[in-house]
């Protein structure tokens, strides 16, 4: 949540700061600002709203300097006004500080602070941490020693970068619990909360570890603790090339990362599938295949749409593994007390790898003694580094906030993680065989169901005047059902539930009438005679009954008003499948609505605070 973006170097900052700041406006996109430092003060613009307008009210007399910070914010503490707008300054315009996260003291170091003469103009908690750097360089007149000073009376999160008067010639970066990455370059470096805004320039970059603070020069960088002990750092590589961050010619880039999904669903598999064996190679499993096979239980922790594909995990792992799943999300498990031993195994499933309660509960698990291990997107994430092991599900870089091919790369992973459970523990060679087969089939279809985009768009044009959705699932399809109305609740601002099929009459069939849309995954498999008793007590309530169906299910025309045609797979495989038209259905409502669909109101891409 939140975006920063810091330079210095030998180019003009601010064009750079401006282009990496709109590269993570998904990180939040209610105000943005910049800040530079002038003769002998700091000079900063910020605006409320998005980083274009912020971009149009820039003052040419900011455009020279090669050393700037910039900020895109989601807000937490104060409205998204400019007052309340990133970098914060001190009382005396020498010192510029920008923040992810939250203070949770800040309000007893205002009360401190204001009592020996600082003055506030803003309603964030971050405030406080510029006014408690320029109180503490009073006592230590180095602007370094004055940020650890400061950051060791904080509690919460931060990830923070600070200019100032004092110090002109560097840039101090401090992360604890929200993520930092340095880039270096030739006579330049850069600092950002997400690799994305540094790729264009470089490859390079460090990740900074919670409790660590580096300073950037234009020439180097060193890292120490908060404590002043030297850090050494090892420089990674961004892998990704920076037309996977660009939107290709698509309208929104939730539309080109829907189209996508044959390619990634291939990517999540590449390499990792052996045919012969009727198994899988998991890389990052390979030292930990020990306690795969004597784990008695998993522990599936995540949230939001990584839940929902911790669900299905749940079904798949159950199912064919027999071992038992407990799914839990972050934000309980971790304040719970919940009951876990060394026999378990914890798997922790984050798009980002950065997501403030899945990592908590990660830390949370560890210091329990269980094995956890982690199922991300983002090489190098704080997940990737603190688990014992894990995948990687290899999307790409996924910039819409509604999340759309992460999670069918996260299903995808999990599947090889069944056949590599099940296999361990007695299945067959030919039953391995048999699910992998009709796996490495799965982009091939997802592109078929590509193809009926312009009969989904029609659907969806007739019902974007709808108050309400109800979607409906069984078995499997249980948590497509639970995706596809966050889908449609995220982007469209309509109203929807998911609900086992079954439990229909348990409630929520007091609302449906005429104008009820009711979304039926319908797919042939062990529940599909129970679902059709379902689509006929919605029929005979005279709601709108949209199925998601196989292509060869006949009878269901009878009772649905629309048919969604998707190809027969394993019952394993159905989520795959299902969950592609309804990410369509719910994008292209949001378009005839006139929504922002790659950043819906009130959301954040990566939620990297409480």
């Amino acid at each position: 949540m939140c975006g920063i973006v810091g330079y210095i170097g030998q180019q003009k900052a601010l064009p750079i700061i401006i282009e990496g700041l709109k590269r993570l406006e998904y990180r939040g996109y209610d105000s943005a600002g910049v800040a530079t430092i002038g003769k002998n003060e700091i000079l900063i613009t910020r605006m409320s709203g998005k980083v274009a307008e912020l971009e149009k009210s820039l003052p040419t007399d900011l455009d020279n300097g090669s050393l700037a910070l910039g900020h895109t914010r989601w807000a937490t503490h104060g409205e998204p006004t400019e007052r309340n707008a990133h970098p914060h300054i001190d009382c005396e315009h020498k010192i510029a500080l920008v923040h992810n996260g939250i203070i949770e003291n800040y309000q007893a170091i205002r009360t401190k602070l204001e009592q020996v003469g600082h003055k506030f103009t803003s309603d964030t908690d971050t405030e406080v941490l510029v006014h408690l750097v320029e109180e503490m360089f009073k006592y230590t007149d180095d602007l370094t020693d004055a940020v650890r000073l400061a950051l060791k009376e904080v509690d919460g999160a931060y990830g923070i970068a600070v200019i100032s008067v004092h110090a002109p010639d560097c840039i101090i970066v401090a992360r604890k619990g929200s993520p930092l990455v340095i880039g270096i370059g030739d006579g330049e470096h850069f600092v950002a909360s997400d690799a994305a805004a540094l790729v264009r320039h470089t490859r390079n970059v460090v990740y900074l570890e919670d409790g660590e603070v580096a300073v950037l020069t234009r020439d180097d960088f060193t890292t120490t603790t908060i404590d002043n002990v030297e850090v050494e750092k090892t420089v990674h590589e961004i892998t990704y090339e920076i037309e996977q961050i660009e939107k290709a010619g698509y309208p929104h880039f939730m539309l080109k990362e829907i189209h996508e999904q044959p390619a990634t669903i291939s990517d999540a598999l590449r390499g990792r599938i052996l045919f012969e064996e009727g198994d899988v190679k998991l890389g990052g499993l390979n030292d930990v295949i020990d306690d795969l096979r004597k784990a008695k239980r998993f522990i599936i922790t995540a949230c939001g749409t990584s839940w929902h594909a911790g669900l299905v995990g749940e079904y798949m792992i159950e199912q064919y593994a027999r071992v038992p799943v407990e799914i839990e999300y972050a934000s309980e498990f971790r304040y719970r007390n919940p009951i876990i031993t060394e026999n378990d195994i914890v798997w922790a499933i984050s798009q980002s790898g950065e997501t403030a309660d899945t990592l908590a509960a990660v830390r949370e698990a560890k210091l329990r003694g269980a094995k956890v291990f982690g199922i991300v997107n983002v090489v190098g994430s704080s997940i990737a580094r603190e688990t014992d092991g894990g995948v990687y599900i290899h999307a790409g870089p996924e910039i819409g906030v509604a999340s759309t091919k992460a999670f069918t790369s996260q299903l995808t992973v999990l599947s090889l993680i069944t056949v590599l459970m099940a296999r361990l523990r007695g299945m067959s060679v030919t039953d391995g065989y048999k699910i992998l087969s009709d796996l490495k089939n799965i982009p091939e279809k997802v592109k078929g169901i590509l193809d009926q985009t312009d009969y989904i768009q029609d659907i969806a044009e007739r019902f974007s005047f709808a108050r309400n959705f109800l979607y409906l699932g069984r078995g499997y399809n249980f948590p497509v059902a639970l995706e596809g109305a966050l889908k449609l609740k995220e982007i469209s601002y309509i109203h929807a539930e998911g609900y086992p099929a079954a439990e229909m009459k348990h409630g929520p069939i007091a609302l449906i009438d005429e104008n009820m849309p009711v979304v039926v995954i319908a797919t042939h498999d062990a529940s599909y005679d129970k679902v059709m008793s379902n689509i006929q007590e919605v029929k005979a309530r005279r709601g709108k009954i949209i199925a998601i169906a196989n292509e060869n299910d006949s009878e269901i025309e009878r009772y649905a008003n629309f048919v969604i045609r998707v190809p027969k797979t394993l019952d394993l495989f159905s989520p795959i499948i299902s969950s592609i038209p309804l990410q369509l259905l719910a994008y292209y409502i949001a378009v005839y609505r006139g929504c922002n669909v790659d950043q819906p109101r009130n959301l954040a891409k990566s939620v990297t605070v409480e």
